[in-house]
């Protein structure tokens, strides 16, 4: 039997990307998006679910379990991006964010462990961010969400171990998908102290229009499903991207917030 995944956002982006190749490969999955009728032409099953809101969750998950009879695989996709100086990004949005990046997928593995549990198998594979591992500036609370779910996964391994239930975390780069459309931008304000905010957001935009198709993403997700023991943490993306966690645990903090201050140029 093929095995079933789950996979939430699974109508654009790194997403689909992910759906099409397991589908390709032999996988059964089942993408989720909010309104899974705007997208007649999807390679794989779509089922409607809201990270923010448990009652989809419980009813997805229980559609897939009882059309399949098990749940293998789920991959914690669905997020959302935000820039801006944290201290003019409304409170709503920041919580948004939160729920939608960390509070969500948490209430995703909460309704699939059950099932996990009674097979006494199955793997969560949660996609982070590379911008998890550090506190970029006018991407503050994008990091700070995307950092919070890879620790909660190092906890969950530890937690779920006597259940045959593996953990772990896909940290993509830039990647060319359309998160910068549903990306939530604190609007640029003319009296602002924050001058430099403009080019760094434009910055951040182009670096995302100008990268490589997440069809990497897809890959490492295939390959991870095929790994007998997961280590806890995978990167994907340009070799520079992956080398600045490197640094990140290698520099002083502050030679190191230099770097990020010159690239950003702030």
């Amino acid at each position: 039997m093929s095995k079933v995944v789950l996979i939430t956002g699974g109508s654009s982006g790194i997403g689909k990307s992910i759906g099409e190749f397991l589908t390709d490969k032999g996988f059964t999955v089942y993408g989720t998006s909010r309104n899974p009728s705007n997208y007649t032409n999807s390679k794989f099953k779509l089922v409607a679910l809201d990270v923010n809101d448990t009652v989809t969750i419980a009813t997805a998950v229980s559609t897939v379990i009882k059309a399949e009879g098990k749940l293998d695989v789920l991959v914690n996709n669905a997020g959302v991006g935000i820039n801006g100086a944290i201290e003019e990004i409304p409170q709503e949005q920041i919580q948004h964010n939160f729920n939608t990046n960390f509070f969500g997928p948490i209430n995703v593995i909460k309704a699939v462990l059950p099932q996990m549990r009674k097979q006494q198998s199955g793997l969560v594979i949660n996609i982070t961010s590379i911008a998890g591992y550090m506190g970029l500036p006018y991407r503050g609370i994008y990091s700070a969400s995307k950092g919070a779910l890879e620790i909660v996964t190092e906890a969950l391994r530890m937690e779920t171990k006597d259940f045959g239930v593996q953990f772990t975390n896909i940290a993509p780069g830039d990647f060319a998908t359309n998160i910068a459309a549903g990306r939530y931008h604190a609007p640029v304000l003319k009296d602002s102290p924050y001058t430099k905010y403009p080019n760094v957001l434009k910055d951040i935009d182009d670096h995302v229009d100008n990268s490589s198709s997440p069809i990497a993403v897809a890959k490492k997700v295939y390959q991870v499903i095929n790994t007998k023991k997961p280590r806890i943490h995978y990167k994907v993306g340009a070799p520079m991207q992956k080398f600045s966690i490197v640094l990140k645990f290698l520099l002083p903090d502050k030679m190191y917030e230099k770097l990020l201050l010159n690239h950003y140029k702030l």
